[in-house]
């Protein structure tokens, strides 16, 4: 029976979201190989992860700004949490550090949408113009 799009759980474009997110670890695995690279996930999740978001939306006939915006958020969420798993437990947390983390987690979950919205749009255009990956291309 085929699948409405109001029955489902997670809308198309959250699914091209975190589809592009999870790609772009592994891409950024791959970056962090290259000399002098110091790549990391949340790096790659704010700024490959919109891309590769941006070209599958192309794709799918979704907007690549609203998937980029999304992604980008998403990889906001990703930097902060690597993060905190890497590197919090061994920072002496006193009042002005909190502070200071509070603030820079804001700054950065307002700014990774922002970066994502850029670089999703790139994506969506590289995967039409340049790929020839649109929607209104016959195959």
């Amino acid at each position: 029976m085929p699948l409405n799009t109001q029955d489902r759980l997670i809308s198309q474009v959250w699914h091209v979201v975190i589809l592009g997110t999870i790609a772009s670890l592994p891409a950024t695995a791959v970056i962090n190989w290259l000399p002098n690279s110091e790549a990391t996930a949340g790096g790659g999740a704010i700024i490959i992860g919109p891309m590769i978001a941006g070209a599958i939306a192309a794709k799918r006939s979704v907007e690549s700004d609203a998937v980029g915006l999304r992604a980008g958020f998403l990889g906001g969420i990703v930097a902060v949490s690597g993060f905190m798993i890497t590197e919090a437990t061994a920072v002496a947390w006193s009042l002005n550090t909190i502070v200071f983390f509070l603030i820079a987690v804001v700054m950065i979950l307002c700014l990774s949408p922002v970066f994502g919205l850029i670089f999703g749009r790139i994506g969506g255009w590289a995967a039409s113009s340049v790929g020839g990956f649109g929607v209104d291309q016959p195959s």
